[in-house]
C-alpha cells in the first residue's frame, strides 16, 4: 500500500452518510432483537393454543409475555454493550453471546414471575416452546444482523470508529498493511506523519518534533475523531509521551498500534494484578474452572462407557487371543500434557508390538495387522482400553490424539509449534479425526493438517464442542476414514 492509497481511504471516510449511521444503529440492533423475540413468542403461543384447544391465544397475555421477554433481551445486551458495532464486525461468537442472554433473559423472566406471584398467569408450555425456539431463531438473526453490519464496513457505509494517525511513515504504512483497518469499520479520517523527530533533517530535532505535534493536534481538533492511534514503536517511549501530551487535551481515545509480535495471537489482554500491569499475549489452553469441568465430564464419561461396553471388551480380548499368538492388550509410550510419558493402552491389533526409538507406522493393506485387528482398527475399537488412560488421569475422551513417541521427536524437528499439542491432556478421539485426518502421516503436509486441527481445538475449545466430536466420533463417516 502506497501513501497515495492512504490519502484515497482518508477522503472516502470524510463522507457524513457513514457517521450518521454510526450513531443511529444501536437503535436498529435493539429494534430487531425485540422484534425477533416478540415475533418468536407470538408464533410459538399462536401454534400452540392452535394445536391444543383449537383457538388462538388470549391476544392481551400474548402481548405481555412476549413484550417482558423482548424488554429483557434488549436490556441485557444493552447492558452488556452488546449494541455497539464493534461487537458486529464478524459472526464469530455470536451465536454463543445470543445464547448467553437469552439463558439470562429466561431465568430473570422466571424470577420476576416467582416475585410478584403470577407464576400461573402464562402458560408454562408456552413458555419453555418459546424458549426452545428462540435458541436458533436468535442465533440465526444475529449472525444475519453481524453479516450484514460486517459488509457494510468493509464497504464504507458503516463505520464503527473515526481514527485519526499519527506516527511516523514507515510505521503508520506498516500498521495499515498489516491491519486494514476499515475492514473492522475503522474510517481513516486523517493522517499525520512525524517528520521533525528525524535528527538528519532537523539540528532541533525535540523543537521540530513539538512543531509536528502542535499542527497534528490542531488538525486533529477539526477533524472531530474518536480516536488517535500512535504509530510507533513501543521502544520510542519519549516521542510517544510526547504524542501521548499533545493530545490529552483532545476528547478523544488515545491508542498505540499493536507491535508485529501481537499479530501472531488472537486474544492479548492487558492483566492487572496490584499495581502491575502487563501485556498478557496467551493464557493456558483451559482456565482451572474447565480443566475441572472437563475432567469431571471424562470420569463420568469413561466409567459409564467401560460399565456399558464392559461384555464387548471380555468379547474382543476373547477373540484377539484366539486370533494370534501375543498379549490382549498393546502399551506403548506416548506424550501426555506438558510433555509428560505415560503408557498408553490399546487392544493389539498386530503381530509386532514395537515401543522402540523407530516405529514403523501401520500402511494400508499392512501384512503386520491381524484379522481381527483390522476390524478393530476400522470402527475404533482398539482404542477401548484407553478409558482407563482417561480415568487415571493421563488422557482425556477428547483432545489431540497421542503419537509414539518416536513419531514426536520427528515430527518436533519439522513442524512449528508441534509440541503446542501437548498443552492439553491428549484424548482418544479428537477434530483431526472425526474430520478425517487419521491413519497414517506418510508426509509432512498430512501430519502439519492434523497439527492445525489439533491447534484450533486448543484455541476454540467448549464442552459442547467434545460433546460434538465425541457424537461425531460415532456417527459421522468421516471417522472412519483412513482407517488402517
Amino acid at each position: 500500500m502506497t501513501v497515495n492509497d492512504l490519502n484515497l481511504a482518508v477522503g472516502a471516510a470524510t463522507e457524513e452518510r457513514a457517521s450518521l449511521w454510526r450513531y443511529c444503529l444501536w437503535l436498529v440492533m435493539a429494534a430487531t432483537d425485540a422484534v425477533v423475540v416478540m415475533a418468536t413468542v407470538g408464533l410459538v403461543s399462536l401454534g400452540y393454543h392452535l394445536q391444543a384447544y383449537g383457538h388462538g391465544p388470549a391476544e392481551q397475555v400474548t402481548l405481555e409475555l412476549a413484550t417482558m421477554l423482548a424488554a429483557i433481551f434488549v436490556f441485557t445486551n444493552a447492558m452488556r454493550g452488546r449494541y455497539q458495532i464493534a461487537n458486529y464486525l464478524s459472526t464469530k461468537g455470536q451465536i454463543a453471546s445470543a445464547f448467553s442472554v437469552w439463558n439470562v433473559t429466561m431465568v430473570a423472566f422466571i424470577a420476576i414471575l416467582f416475585l410478584a406471584k403470577i407464576v400461573d398467569h402464562y402458560s408454562r408450555a408456552v413458555i419453555l416452546a418459546s424458549y426452545l425456539a428462540g435458541i436458533p431463531v436468535i442465533a440465526l438473526a444475529r449472525s444475519g444482523m453481524a453479516r450484514a453490519i460486517s459488509i457494510a464496513s468493509r464497504t464504507g457505509r458503516i463505520t464503527s470508529e473515526r481514527v485519526f494517525l499519527i506516527g511516523r511513515e514507515q510505521e503508520v504504512m506498516s500498521f495499515v498493511s498489516r491491519h486494514q483497518p476499515w475492514d473492522v469499520g475503522f474510517a481513516i479520517v486523517d493522517v499525520a506523519f512525524l517528520r521533525g523527530n528525524d535528527q538528519r533533517r532537523t539540528a532541533d530535532p525535540a523543537a521540530a518534533l513539538a512543531a509536528d505535534l502542535t499542527s497534528a493536534a490542531a488538525t486533529c481538533r477539526m477533524k472531530r475523531p474518536d480516536s488517535v492511534f500512535i504509530a510507533l514503536p513501543w521502544s520510542d517511549q519519549e516521542t510517544i509521551d510526547a504524542c501521548v501530551d499533545a493530545f490529552m487535551n483532545l476528547p478523544v481515545a488515545i491508542h498505540l498500534t499493536p507491535e508485529r509480535i501481537m499479530d501472531r495471537f488472537r486474544t492479548p489482554h492487558i492483566v492487572r494484578t496490584g499495581t502491575l500491569s502487563s501485556l498478557r499475549l496467551t493464557r493456558p489452553a483451559l482456565s482451572m474452572a474447565e480443566v475441572a469441568l472437563k475432567r469431571a465430564a471424562d470420569i463420568v464419561g469413561a466409567l459409564s462407557i467401560l460399565v456399558v461396553t464392559a461384555p464387548l471388551l471380555l468379547i474382543v480380548a476373547a477373540l484377539i487371543k484366539l486370533d494370534s499368538p501375543g498379549p490382549v492388550l498393546f502399551r506403548q509410550r506416548r506424550y501426555g500434557f506438558n510433555r509428560q510419558a505415560f503408557r498408553i493402552f490399546k487392544f493389539r491389533t498386530m503381530t509386532t508390538t514395537e515401543d522402540g526409538d523407530v516405529i514403523v507406522q501401520a500402511k494400508q493393506n499392512d501384512p503386520r495387522v491381524t484379522r481381527i485387528g483390522r476390524f478393530l482398527r476400522h470402527y475404533n475399537l482398539d482404542e477401548l482400553p484407553q478409558l482407563l488412560n482417561v480415568i487415571a488421569g493421563q488422557m482425556s475422551l477428547v483432545g489431540p490424539r497421542p503419537h509414539a513417541l518416536a513419531h514426536d521427536w520427528e515430527f518436533e524437528r519439522k513442524i512449528a509449534l508441534y509440541a503446542r499439542r501437548h498443552n492439553v491432556r491428549p484424548g482418544i478421539t479428537g477434530w483431526a479425526q472425526v474430520n478425517g485426518l487419521r491413519g497414517e502421516t506418510d508426509t509432512d503436509e498430512k501430519m502439519a493438517k492434523r497439527i492445525d486441527f489439533d491447534h484450533w481445538y486448543i484455541d476454540n475449545w467448549s464442552f459442547w464442542l467434545d460433546i460434538a466430536i465425541l457424537l461425531r466420533t460415532v456417527l459421522s463417516p468421516k471417522a472412519y476414514l483412513n482407517a488402517r
